[in-house]
């Protein structure tokens, strides 16, 4: 995607999934109103779309400082919550600097291709697993959920996958019971 983008994310979505603006503003309303319901505030009629690479960049920089979670939570609320353009470099080194990163070595890394090989190692694992939009859970490197999701929906794909998970005994029968110590042959 270009850093600067025309259209707005509803005409970016009725693209990408082939569905009409109105689809694409009601699906998005209810992801929406979904993270309102866990406090999150979204504005996506002013959202402002662009090429998150180097957002993606700078979350990996401040990895190397211990700060990828707080860096992430900024981006993520400076994109969704106040419509910044987490494209424009110097709106990534103003928030940055909010979480605790220097300015100069931030914009140093955003002037180079620093951190871009790591970006696009996560994004071919990515492919690997068949991500192609976010959110997306990966769960054991087995199981996915896609898209946002109720929090039933967690529950009980939790609930099947620990059920799938466990441990199943083939023979019920009482046989030889070995640890380090050796083997013990059950008396009958």
């Amino acid at each position: 995607m270009e850093r600067d983008i025309k259209e707005d994310i509803y005409e970016k979505l009725a693209q990408k999934y082939g569905m009409s603006i109105a689809t694409a503003k009601a699906n998005t309303q209810n992801m929406v109103q979904m993270a309102k319901e866990v406090g999150l505030e979204y504005h996506m009629d002013t959202l402002i779309l662009t090429n998150t690479f180097d957002a993606h960049r700078l979350a990996m920089f401040a990895k190397t400082q211990g700060l990828m979670k707080e860096m992430t939570e900024r981006i993520l609320r400076a994109y969704y919550t106040e419509s910044k353009h987490i494209g424009d470099h110097e709106t990534l080194m103003e928030l940055a600097v909010e979480v605790g990163l220097n300015r100069e070595a931030v914009e140093k890394m955003l002037a180079s291709d620093e951190m871009a090989d790591v970006v696009r190692t996560d994004e071919q694992t990515a492919q690997q697993y068949g991500v192609t939009g976010v959110p997306f859970y990966l769960i054991n490197k087995k199981y996915a959920l896609t898209g946002a999701q109720p929090t039933e929906v967690f529950v009980q794909a939790l609930k099947k996958i620990i059920a799938e998970d466990e441990i199943t005994a083939l023979n019920n029968q009482d046989g030889v019971i070995c640890d380090d110590d050796g083997c013990e042959i059950p008396k009958k």
